[in-house]
């Protein structure tokens, strides 16, 4: 198969090229700049294309000829101070990618979502791909992955849209760091024994996925030409409870309010790069309810969540990364 891949020199991007290594498939990676050529981007034949560029759709066509299937994970998380950049990547991109993969005749096309396209739901409440995917209006990230979700079912596609939860893996550390992270809190100060003093919220309870198990899925869903909506998540859900397992202890609970105002002012002042909408999109979200992709794809995740979480942390402590423009290591 020829399989295009929008965005794949991320984190999801990285991990889908690794999961592509051991199989006969011909690959079209599609990125801003091209990355070096080592493994796992040795991979692909790559192709450089702005999304939100003027010709991004002639660029894409061109780049989509032939395709069995194009997977779209490009998507915008910075710079959150303009809410215009971010559109035009993330809602005007994936209009772009469906123009193309339609002009260049693609049938197959697969989109990563995420659960933050999902409307709010009370806490501790299990979802499935039936929940409503209308997003949360206070958080821009939201409010785009659930037009994303709109512009990719007005395609004709044979469409698969996948909704992961908390995408991590250790190679993307440094990435992660400076996209939500910044320079306010030193890298060194990330290690899990560190849990034990964070003031963590009673309404945040998470959900984390490795980005080779995602991978996994992208992979399986290409290659039985899958339809519909998946979750990925895996477990233990990540609460007060089995944090403190976990860690050993874990902060006092502060005010959801306070954490959000905390974040939105030293968001405004610049000093990190997260806004408040952030926590509340953390809140809201529903719990993701995996078992299609289990019964269907025969998906299964390799990597416990907590083990996940306490390896993520590790490595975010060394700010490691690997070679590649967005993953590559960097000073934060």
């Amino acid at each position: 198969m020829r399989i295009a891949i929008t965005g794949a020199s991320g984190n999801v991007g990285t991990a889908l090229l690794r999961r592509l290594a051991a199989t006969p498939h011909d690959v079209v990676g599609i990125s801003r700049r091209t990355p070096p050529a080592s493994a796992p981007y040795d991979r692909a034949r790559w192709v450089n294309v702005d999304l939100a560029a003027d010709d991004a759709v002639p660029a894409l066509t061109e780049a989509f000829a032939g395709a069995d299937g194009v997977v779209h994970l490009a998507w915008q998380l910075q710079p959150s101070h303009d809410r215009d950049a971010m559109r035009r990547t993330n809602q005007g991109g994936t209009r772009a990618v469906v123009d193309a993969a339609a002009a260049a005749g693609v049938r197959h096309l697969v989109h990563i979502s995420s659960l933050g396209a999902y409307a709010p739901a009370p806490r501790g409440v299990w979802a499935d791909e039936s929940w409503p995917t209308t997003g949360v209006p206070s958080s821009p990230y939201s409010v785009d992955k659930a037009a994303a979700e709109r512009i990719v079912a007005a395609g004709g596609f044979d469409l698969a849209v996948v909704r992961p939860s908390l995408v991590l893996q250790p190679d993307a550390a440094s990435e992660i760091l400076r996209y939500f992270v910044g320079w306010l809190v030193p890298a060194a100060l990330m290690r899990p024994s560190m849990m034990r003093v964070v003031p963590w919220p009673r309404e945040f309870t998470l959900q984390m996925v490795h980005a080779d198990d995602v991978a996994d899925a992208l992979v399986r869903i290409v290659e039985q030409r899958a339809t519909g909506a998946f979750n990925l998540a895996a477990a233990p859900v990540l609460d007060r409870a089995q944090l403190r397992h976990r860690f050993g202890g874990l902060g006092f609970p502060p005010p959801l309010s306070l954490v959000r105002a905390v974040a939105q002012t030293s968001w405004r002042l610049r000093l990190q790069p997260t806004e408040g909408a952030w926590v509340d999109l953390g809140a809201a979200v529903p719990l993701l309810d995996s078992t299609r992709a289990r019964k269907e794809l025969g998906w299964e995740p390799a990597h416990r969540a907590d083990d996940l979480f306490a390896e993520f942390l590790e490595a975010a402590s060394h700010r490691r990364g690997i070679a590649g423009p967005l993953l590559r290591r960097r000073a934060v």
